[in-house]
């Protein structure tokens, strides 16, 4: 299709140069007829940009050449076509002629003029270039059609081979993965194209599977760690009972089964909690203001342990979340800082910038600079820790820093001289509508303390 388009395109672009020169012969030679002198025409020379116009004839009505240039002279009338007066010119291809074609324009000039009304011809023609005879110019055109369908599909396949080469690449990588092994990483190919970023995000998605599966592994570890030493406990107190039944008090055996199975419904149900909120918040989030909330803990906190003193900033400060999880957070620091003081527990809010930020200070022994954060995992659990409350979990502390980094903050323990200082900082709601909000001095001294209260 695109060559017979490429040869009928070609045929007629010649055709149409040759047919411009033998009308303007034509044209010009009957321009310089006058009535009764019919001069010779003038064959058109090589340097003509219309090209050579050998044959010319004037023919009368009856066939007769009156008039012919010298390649034409004693030959025969080129056509027999007679233009009309609608239709006084066109374009013909005599192939009557000895050595081949003619391409030629037949133009009838006005006979009134020249001929006292008998109708005359004139005939301008050109031999058909060898470029139009024959099956040349199709064979040419076929040739040229095949060689750059041969150079299109090579430079198809290797575009095509150098931008698969790197999916088989990705391809024979992930035939090597294995379930157990999550360190799989697909080989990412330079540039920006679509293929490349496919491998940087899938990258970041094996980035992303390796740690949950690492984190999975290291939970699963530790909860069947936590868990096995209440399960021995209490199959040694059932085994103990059943081996000497007169010498173990059944009451006093049921009442330890009963002290381990609660130590396991206390696990699972932080182990659940946990999960809940490490996946995401258990209901739709809400306006909270944290002041009233933990005016309203402190309140009704059971008089047992050591003192606190709130110092709460008058104003509102409201923040987006789930009210059960930042009262489970404040639960859980309130009940670590009354574990560890000596004396009191300091819980300031205040404002800094466009946070929310509780603080909760005891005056206890502090924690160590290199376990500041160790705290924060699952069941870990300091020497401390495990002997002034040796049937914790130690998912308290873990449970919080899940809860308030679901909720666009932070918990941390920064420096303070005495004891150990948790900082909960959580997004305030109007932080956009008031960017120029003032700032609190939060690390060290708490600042200003308004309102002391006693809980």
């Amino acid at each position: 299709m695109i060559g017979a388009g490429a040869d009928f395109v070609i045929r007629k672009t010649v055709e149409a140069h040759v047919f411009n020169a033998t009308q303007r012969a034509a044209v010009d030679w009957i321009a310089s007829m006058r009535p009764g002198l019919i001069p010779e025409p003038a064959e058109t020379s090589p340097e003509d940009p219309s090209g050579q116009v050998h044959f010319l004839q004037l023919v009368d009505s009856h066939g007769r050449v009156a008039a012919a240039s010298p390649s034409a002279a004693g030959m025969p009338a080129l056509s027999t076509a007679r233009p009309s007066a609608h239709d006084p010119i066109q374009y013909l291809k005599a192939c009557s002629t000895p050595g081949g074609c003619v391409l030629l324009t037949a133009i009838r000039p006005d006979p009134t003029l020249l001929w006292g009304g008998e109708p005359h011809y004139v005939y301008a023609g050109v031999e058909e270039p060898p470029l139009l005879a024959g099956h040349r110019l199709g064979a040419a055109t076929l040739a040229l059609v095949l060689l750059a369908s041969a150079v299109s599909a090579w430079t198809m396949w290797q575009v095509v081979g150098r931008t698969l080469r790197p999916v088989a690449a990705i391809r024979e990588k992930v035939s090597e993965a294995t379930v157990g092994d999550a360190s799989l990483r697909l080989p990412e190919p330079p540039g920006d194209d679509e293929i490349a970023r496919l491998a940087r995000a899938s990258n970041r998605f094996l980035d992303q599977l390796e740690k949950l599966m690492t984190d999975q592994r290291r939970f699963a570890s530790m909860v069947s760690h936590e868990l096995r030493s209440p399960a021995a406990a209490l199959r040694a107190q059932i085994e103990e009972a059943l081996l000497y039944p007169g010498e173990v008090d059944p009451h006093e055996a049921l009442r330890g089964a009963l002290r381990s199975t609660e130590r396991f419904q206390r696990i699972i149900d932080e182990l659940l909690t946990y999960t809940r909120v490490k996946r995401a918040v258990a209901s739709a989030p809400e306006p909270v203001d944290l002041t009233a909330l933990v005016r309203a803990e402190l309140g009704t906190r059971p008089p047992r342990g050591k003192p606190v003193r709130l110092h709460a900033a008058t104003e509102r400060l409201t923040v987006l979340g789930t009210r059960l999880h930042l009262l489970g957070v404040l639960s859980n620091l309130l009940a670590n800082a009354q574990r560890h003081a000596h004396s009191q527990v300091e819980v300031t809010v205040v404002r800094d910038g466009g946070q929310a930020v509780l603080i909760v200070q005891d005056d206890g022994d502090g924690i160590a600079a290199e376990d500041r954060e160790r705290v924060f995992e699952p069941f870990v659990r300091l020497a401390d820790g495990r002997r002034r409350d040796p049937g914790g979990s130690g998912l308290g502390l873990a449970i919080s820093r899940e809860a308030a980094t679901t909720h666009g903050g932070s918990l941390t323990v920064e420096d303070s001289p005495r004891g150990a200082r948790f900082v909960l900082r959580l997004p305030l709601m109007d932080a956009a509508a008031n960017p120029h909000s003032g700032r609190v001095q939060v690390n060290g001294d708490a600042g200003a303390r308004p309102q002391p209260a006693r809980a």
